[in-house]
């Protein structure tokens, strides 16, 4: 008998991520089907990870982009996915296209290319979602809020909050950009997460979106969905999922939200 080595013979995945973050691959591998792997590239340049050119009729990718895909073309690999909220966020509309038209032109025929932004998007419109609570992570500023309103916004969603999370007394001082470098990505806890999300979420909200794929959450999806009643998206899982249907892998996964099951 052969032990499991997370071979990807059904699909494998490439994941632009946060240099410093290991939230994103963790929370991957937690749900991803037998037969999937999941494969990184760090990023450590600012956002959005590929800039506006002058004109807006296109995008240059930041050099760690151009590397990963240099990496990605070697790996047979059946999609590739920005997985940063921030950058899709930050970048407005139009940016997800023209970024992924940018990175389709650097890979391999054939290799699905997305942002996180089209994979929310995709996660949100199958869910039948139009009215999310959108949960944002406590290192996001208020200019990156209002980014985020913004971009569901002209994406023809009508986003409720934001709800930024609380991550207590030790953290509650100190401003957002400081909190990662401070280590918070490593100590978030997931019940109180939990707690806020279930206290905050107003009746008007069909549904819940969770941004920020280094912000720990896809363990609590499945009970918020059945306290709730209704959707709960995350970042990492939207991408996951919109990856896996995109490249023709069907498996229904359990215990991370009933969007595994469409």
């Amino acid at each position: 008998m052969t032990a499991n080595d997370n071979w990807g013979w059904r699909a494998r995945i490439g994941l632009f991520i946060v240099g410093n973050e290991a939230v994103p691959e963790a929370e991957w591998w937690a749900m991803a089907p037998p037969g999937v792997s999941v494969h990184a590239a760090r990023v450590t340049a600012r956002a959005p990870w590929a800039r506006w050119r002058a004109d807006r009729q296109g995008v240059e990718p930041e050099d760690d982009l151009l590397r990963g895909c240099r990496q990605f073309a070697a790996m047979r690999l059946s999609a590739v996915v920005i997985a940063h909220s921030s950058s899709s966020l930050l970048g407005g509309k139009g940016w997800d296209e023209a970024t992924v038209a940018c990175l389709a032109a650097l890979l391999d025929k054939g290799v699905f290319v997305t942002t996180n932004g089209l994979d929310t998007q995709a996660a949100l419109r199958a869910s039948s979602v139009r009215r999310p609570l959108l949960v944002l992570p406590p290192w996001f500023n208020d200019d990156l809020m209002t980014a985020g309103l913004s971009y569901y916004a002209d994406h023809g969603f009508a986003p409720c909050g934001p709800l930024r999370f609380d991550p207590g007394r030790k953290w509650r001082d100190l401003p957002p950009g400081e909190l990662t470098r401070q280590g918070l990505g490593f100590e978030q806890e997931v019940e109180p997460l939990y707690a806020q999300i279930k206290a905050a979420c107003p009746t008007e909200a069909d549904g819940v979106l969770i941004a920020g794929t280094g912000f720990r959450c896809v363990a609590i999806l499945q009970a918020l969905e059945q306290d709730l009643k209704r959707p709960v998206i995350s970042a990492n899982q939207a991408s996951l999922w919109h990856c896996l249907r995109s490249t023709g892998v069907q498996s229904r996964i359990a215990g991370y939200g009933n969007l595994f099951q469409l």
